[in-house]
């Protein structure tokens, strides 16, 4: 298989099983929805229903922290996204294109990060929501 599409059936599996949990999901959902109703009809309904029951899962294993759930979910979509796009590899663009859509409509609804930290006595507590460089002497 032509490693370019391995790369981005991986990353569409992740990023589908990602949004899963998020506001994005319906855009998600829909716009996968329609990419099968184009180009594989018959399967559209129970890709459909897959992804519904996927998000079921997804939210349950968010909740519990089921890491090996997600990366089972994320591979199942990557199986079904390359079959797709194996079968119809004119589709490679179309996904490429929602995939940048819904990403970047994540990243609108990108959750806050909230931390709190509790130091006594001489004790220190640094938290950062990404990078953090400290020095001290």
């Amino acid at each position: 298989m032509d490693p370019e599409l391995t790369s981005l059936t991986q990353a569409a599996g992740t990023t589908l099983v990602t949004l899963m949990a998020t506001e994005a999901w319906q855009h998600t959902r829909d716009g996968l929805t329609r990419l099968w109703q184009r180009l594989q009809p018959d399967r559209a309904q129970i890709v459909s229903d897959e992804l519904d029951a996927s998000r079921e899962e997804a939210l349950r294993a968010h909740s519990a922290a089921d890491q090996e759930m997600l990366s089972e979910l994320s591979l199942q979509w990557q199986g079904y996204l390359r079959r797709l796009l194996l079968a119809q590899p004119e589709a490679v663009e179309e996904l490429r294109r929602l995939l940048d859509e819904v990403g970047s409509e994540a990243a609108t609804h990108a959750s806050r990060i909230t931390q709190h930290g509790t130091a006594s006595g001489r004790a220190r507590v640094y938290q950062a929501g990404r990078d953090v460089h400290i020095n001290e002497r």
